[in-house]
């Protein structure tokens, strides 16, 4: 199974720059081990099992919640049955299609 999950999360209460607490969530999932995808609006995470990407969501929270009274958080997922490395292959399926994005 692939469980593909787009997380973003950030303190809302500490000024118009946070970049100094999603890295900590970033750093997080870096270690986690699972495919990660970071982008401008969020992060995109591949994990085999629901019960990972919840806690991954979880240990984002924990990380943030000591440091901040308020938390903003949107979560995506699309969970797919026989599937795997589905951040890699979907963005291969659309450059067959149009060629190289993101270059």
């Amino acid at each position: 199974m692939s469980v593909l999950m787009e997380l973003t999360i950030f303190p809302t209460d500490k000024g118009e720059s946070v970049s100094q607490y999603v890295s900590q969530v970033i750093d997080m999932i870096k270690n986690s081990g699972v495919p990660y995808r970071l982008n401008p609006m969020g992060t995109v995470i591949e994990t085999e099992k629901m019960e990972q990407a919840l806690q991954i969501i979880q240990k984002a929270y924990d990380i943030l919640e000591p440091q901040a009274n308020r938390i903003y958080a949107t979560i995506k997922f699309d969970i797919r049955k026989n599937r795997s490395n589905r951040i890699e292959g979907k963005i291969k399926s659309i450059e067959q299609k149009i060629g190289k994005v993101n270059t």
